[in-house]
């Protein structure tokens, strides 16, 4: 454990050397991610959270390995929330763990050579084991991190698209217009359909009108979840009115069995307005 501790303060003390050597290494010709950056404020941060991850990553050497790798998760958040590096290619993220781990292979041959005489083989290959198993799993985490953040982004980004892209607009007391653009896969219309019952429901929608005409296609799957949007809209007491109706579309609901009888349509929404 004396040795451990030696080792440790070795690395530690390197710590801004190992940083200082590392960014210094950087290849910075591709402009693509936060190592190519030339902007102040990036480099220092790059640079500090370099310095913190030295910091963190010796104490594997001293430290229970639970306890190790509950305080690294700190750093792991960090990196994998940062908007530069989850701007930066996951592959360049990757190659400069990589680069940082040699320099730890690097210093542990120094401290070896440095304390030949205490120091034998199997404590040098203990050491660098230690290392590895460390860095392989502060990789995996910080791109399982940086993947699970992303997913979180992007269904958030999907669900304000969605919500933009379906508004329920008030048209007059008790009268509101849902304009349907694009296409409309089944996640997208079920979207719609807990969307507009909300709104409807929030903005005491008696009637809505529903204009699909800026719709590019409809497949078997969205036309009924569309006529089951008009049969929950009827139970919570909101008439409608479907507009835009294509003959394509047209033909796709006769073919599902879907009954026109009890729903106003109108060719235009400006006829529908009218109505």
């Amino acid at each position: 454990m004396e040795l451990n501790k030696k080792m440790h303060a070795f690395l530690i003390d390197r710590a801004e050397l190992l940083t200082d050597q590392w960014y210094e290494s950087l290849d910075k010709s591709d402009p693509s991610g936060v190592y190519a950056s030339k902007d102040p404020k990036v480099i220092k941060d790059l640079k500090e959270q370099n310095l913190e991850f030295h910091k963190f990553l010796c104490n594997v050497l001293i430290e229970e390995e639970s306890v190790f790798y509950e305080k690294f998760d700190v750093w792991i958040c960090e990196i994998s929330r940062c908007p530069e590096h989850l701007n930066t290619p996951l592959h360049f993220i990757i190659r400069e763990f990589m680069r940082v781990r040699a320099q730890y292979m690097y210093y542990i041959e120094e401290f070896s050579d440095e304390n030949r005489e205490e120091i034998h083989q199997k404590r040098i290959d203990k050491w660098k084991d230690v290392i590895i198993k460390a860095f392989d799993k502060v990789i995996l985490k910080v791109t399982e991190e940086m993947e699970n953040y992303s997913e979180k982004l992007m269904e958030a980004q999907r669900e304000m698209i969605n919500e933009l892209s379906s508004p329920v607009i008030t048209l007059k007391s008790g009268t509101a217009l849902l304009p349907l653009v694009g296409d409309i896969d089944t996640m997208r219309a079920k979207f719609i359909l807990e969307n507009t019952l909300k709104q409807c429901a929030k903005q005491r929608v008696d009637h809505l009108l529903i204009d699909i005409s800026g719709v590019v296609m409809i497949d078997t799957m969205v036309a009924y979840q569309l006529f089951q949007l008009i049969d929950a809209l009827d139970l919570i007491g909101v008439k409608s009115t479907l507009s835009g109706i294509r003959p394509e579309i047209a033909q796709t609901a006769v073919q599902l069995g879907l009954n026109f009888d009890t729903l106003q349509t109108a060719s235009t929404l400006s006829q529908a307005i009218k109505f």
